[in-house]
């Protein structure tokens, strides 16, 4: 494969252009490889990499465990693996960009999404996995919970009411903690390599799935790749990450009323 990667894990680990050969990745027990949800680019990346690793494992975030449980070895490589799985009712982007990660291994597939009505009715999503080795019991700092509170605000384009801003928070540590279990549940079983194929928010090191492996498995040794829109800068929380074109796409903020 042509390769234009150019990263090292002391100075400067950024990818660029979009070709890439990840079959030297650094070796890890759980590598987790984020993803733009509706970038095509980002996803031939991800298949690309489970190619190399062949991993023992692979947690999706867009599935639930029952989800996950309809993959066999003999609908893994079937374009319609989707409907089975009742994808597009999900609300995900294509299923024929997801479909090569399927294909690439034989790895078992876990799913970590949280069921659509778990979070009904529970004003403190936390209770939902109240593993304390996690940490969701513990509050964040005021400036950090601010931060993340800012974070959330952007990314629904500031149409989310202010008082609902702790929840969403609270929310994004939860699905961070649920994955990271999901992880560490398929490691055990399994073994590494696991992969996590999940967004690219999730894959931070400070606060996503990252940081909640290191407090409930320190042992356990994790690389975080992020895949980008446009360059994040020297201080990155990712150990490695990746800028790929962004596509075609309207204004997500048009929805809101708060688009350009």
């Amino acid at each position: 494969m042509r390769a234009f990667a150019v990263w090292a894990l002391l100075a400067a680990p950024v990818w660029s252009g979009e070709v890439f050969d990840l079959s030297a990745l650094p070796a890890a027990d759980i590598v987790i490889v984020g993803e733009v949800h509706d970038n095509p680019a980002h996803h031939r990346h991800q298949a690309a990499a489970v190619f190399a690793l062949q991993p023992r494992a692979i947690v999706f975030e867009m599935l639930t465990p029952e989800q996950a449980a309809r993959v066999t070895d003999d609908n893994r490589s079937d374009p319609g693996l989707g409907k089975v799985l009742g994808w597009q009712e999900a609300g995900w982007p294509d299923f024929a960009m997801y479909q090569p990660i399927f294909a690439a291994s034989s790895a078992a597939i876990y799913g970590a999404a949280l069921g659509p009505d778990a979070l009904k009715g529970r004003r403190d999503p936390a209770t939902l996995l109240p593993d304390p080795a996690f940490g969701l019991a513990e509050p964040l700092t005021p400036d950090d919970q601010a931060a993340r509170e800012a974070e959330q605000a952007t990314s629904h384009c500031d149409a989310l009411p202010v008082d609902l801003l702790p929840y969403m928070v609270a929310v994004q540590r939860l699905r961070d903690a649920s994955f990271a279990a999901m992880a560490l549940d398929a490691f055990k079983a399994h073994g590494g390599p696991v992969v996590v194929i999940t967004g690219t928010g999730h894959a931070r090191r400070d606060q996503g799935i990252p940081a909640a492996l290191a407090r409930a498995a320190p042992a356990v040794t994790v690389l975080s790749v992020g895949q980008l829109e446009s360059d994040p800068g020297a201080d990155a929380p990712y150990d490695l990450w990746l800028i790929s074109a962004a596509p075609a796409r309207p204004d997500p903020c048009a929805a809101f009323g708060t688009g350009n």
